[in-house]
């Protein structure tokens, strides 16, 4: 535990360090601080601090910066913005996020993001309710059938599936009829729990096209669901933590060409209530200590549906960073539900 001594030169370490980007001296501290406190005191908390592992020592320098240990804390403990308070407000155009088509609103919210924060918007695509209106399974040869699953929006999944068995066109449609009569309406998630009742009851043929349906309509779905939008990278360019070091920019980029540890992170996040703050790999997902992501989940008509969110370099002013964040996801929410 820290006294409050202690904490008051943290906090004005971080603070002074997120707005200048240089090691923070003594001097520099004891007047940021505003403690009357004597030049060798400062540097015996801060030798207390750095034993901590809250803060450290670049070689170059005499002074101190933050470590993502000393950020965490700060980020707990000493930030004194509300989430759904502004004190400098961003300019918001309405007509940037405007609900005629979900893509199009989370593209602009990514833009507005990385608009916001001078770092990178990243968003993820809305998930949707995998329900079906009809299933039809048409053969295509010999164990090969392609299989339909059409949802009450008018989206079209197609799969191809191996069957066991060489089913006739007149039994596909057979089967086909059947589901489509007792389970259109039904998410595949609900589909699946009543199969697991159901399936002795069924005929064998209509039990095993209606599991490989299943899965494929599972399949389907998530492929069509597994969508980031990713916007601003080049900023990250311009950032002074990353500039001169090429290899940790060569690693954040593969991070956004791949998106797959993106979409692990911001399904994590999605889970969450709230805005929630990862710091320098401390997710174990994004595993970069130079790195930051601050997220948020979004909704529609009060069901979370997807992750929205700023990655930046740890040294970044997080009070600003949860209040974009937290207000985009807002609009975004707002936006989606107004269909």
């Amino acid at each position: 535990m820290l006294d409050e001594r202690a904490k008051t030169l943290l906090k004005a370490l971080v603070e002074r360090y997120i707005a200048d980007g240089q090691p923070v001296g003594s001097r520099t501290l004891s007047r940021a601080s505003g403690l009357e406190l004597s030049p060798a005191t400062i540097r015996n908390v801060m030798a207390d601090l750095e034993e901590l592992g809250l803060i450290a020592s670049p070689h170059t320098s005499a002074g101190r910066i933050p470590t993502a240990r000393g950020y965490r804390l700060f980020v707990d403990t000493m930030l004194t913005a509300q989430p759904r308070q502004w004190s400098d407000p961003p300019r918001i155009e309405p007509q940037q996020l405007q609900p005629d088509q979900p893509q199009r609103v989370i593209a602009h919210a990514a833009q507005l993001l990385s608009n916001l924060s001078n770092f990178v918007g990243v968003v993820t695509a809305p998930r949707k309710a995998s329900v079906f209106r009809h299933i039809e399974f048409l053969r295509l040869g010999e164990r090969r059938v392609l299989v339909i699953l059409v949802a009450p929006d008018g989206d079209v999944q197609n799969r191809v599936i191996f069957t066991a068995t060489d089913y006739s066109q007149s039994q596909l449609v057979e089967a086909s009829n059947f589901l489509t009569q007792h389970y259109a309406g039904l998410t595949i998630e609900e589909v699946r729990e009543r199969l697991k009742n159901e399936i002795d009851e069924l005929r064998a043929e209509i039990a095993t096209l209606m599991q490989a349906a299943v899965q494929a309509g599972t399949e389907a779905i998530e492929e069509s669901q597994d969508q980031v939008v990713i916007s601003g990278e080049r900023n990250l360019l311009t950032v002074q933590d990353f500039s001169s070091d090429m290899g940790s920019l060569r690693k954040l980029f593969d991070l956004f060409e791949h998106k797959t540890q993106l979409m692990r992170l911001l399904d994590i996040s999605s889970r969450a209530e709230g805005v929630r703050i990862y710091i320098g790999g401390e997710s174990m997902v994004v595993p970069f200590e130079e790195l930051s992501v601050v997220s948020a989940p979004y909704e529609v008509n009060g069901q979370v549906v997807g992750t929205l969110g700023v990655i930046g370099p740890t040294r970044m002013a997080y009070d600003r960073m949860i209040q974009i964040v937290d207000i985009t996801s807002r609009l975004v929410s707002n936006a989606l539900s107004q269909k």
